[in-house]
């Protein structure tokens, strides 16, 4: 169980972003978090794994802290994958730095083998979302924070990449918190729902 415990967090004093915000995310489930821009969604998901630490609060995983070295267990996946990689290093060596995933995995995601030796400014944003997905599943992993990861998406990979992320999570009990301006995919996929607002979480 990942939790959430009374959050606060700000970039100036005089401007809290979150205020006292709890969460649990529990194994298996996926919960939908809304919210408008600026309300603070990605600063929580950068919270949640460990990207960023709270001014007061913590984040617990089983009990305990996250921990600081490793694979990190809970993954933030951003909305742009190119910020998220080294653009001097291969595809092959991008997902190897978290695990090696097989031919079968890699297929179930999309990502084609004539991939592996390119660097990845030479992929197009959706191809290089595929790979981010899959480098964020190494076995270590049990939470998920999927941010905006579809917007700029076409439809046919929003939904490829969606149904492949929800095998791989119901196989393995992985706990999903999709964040998304999309209340329509949020319908979709999130049987539970928090709407940010004013640093505070309410239900949707």
């Amino acid at each position: 169980m990942l939790k959430a415990r009374q959050l606060s967090f700000h970039f100036s004093p005089s401007l809290p972003l979150l205020q006292d915000v709890s969460l649990t995310l529990r194994a298996g489930q996926w919960l939908g978090l809304s919210g408008d821009s600026g309300a603070g969604k990605s600063t929580l998901g950068k919270l949640l794994a460990g990207y960023l630490a709270p001014q007061t609060g913590d984040v617990i995983l089983d009990g305990e802290a996250l921990p600081t070295c490793g694979v990190q267990p809970v993954q933030w996946l951003p909305q742009s994958p190119e910020l998220a990689v080294n653009p001097r290093w291969r595809v092959g060596k991008i997902l190897r730095e978290a695990w090696t995933p097989s031919d079968a995995q890699c297929q179930a995601f999309g990502v084609q083998p004539s991939w592996i030796s390119r660097f990845p400014q030479s992929l197009s944003g959706g191809e290089l979302q595929r790979v981010c997905v899959l480098r964020a599943l190494a076995p270590e992993v049990r939470f998920l924070v999927a941010d905006e990861i579809s917007t700029m998406l076409d439809p046919i990979t929003q939904l490829e990449l969606w149904q492949a992320l929800k095998r791989e999570a119901e196989q393995r009990q992985l706990g999903v918190l999709v964040i998304s301006h999309d209340s329509a995919l949020l319908e979709r996929l999130c049987p539970q729902r928090l709407h940010l607002s004013e640093g505070q979480l309410k239900p949707w």
